[in-house]
């Protein structure tokens, strides 16, 4: 397996879970996060996580720092499959 591409089974049940918690399709998340609009996410989160979500979407260094911890390379690997 590719270890930058995400295990299909495991990035459907993600996007599912994501989905039922906020009360958007999974085709239709999973369509709007690959043409980058996260509306339908954000339009979940309560106004620090948003606010938060959206300073990660223009801070690529951020981001960088995030994937980096361990709970995040953790995540990665089950997803992943490694």
């Amino acid at each position: 397996m590719n270890k930058n591409n995400i295990d299909p089974k495991s990035l459907n049940g993600l996007l599912e879970v994501v989905s039922k918690k906020i009360g958007v399709p999974p085709e239709k998340l999973k369509n709007d996060l690959e043409a980058g609009k996260f509306d339908s996410a954000i339009s979940a989160m309560n106004k620090n996580d948003a606010a938060m979500f959206q300073q990660a979407i223009k801070n690529p260094k951020l981001v960088e720092k995030l994937m980096s911890t361990p709970q995040a390379k953790a995540i990665y690997k089950k997803l992943t499959g490694e």
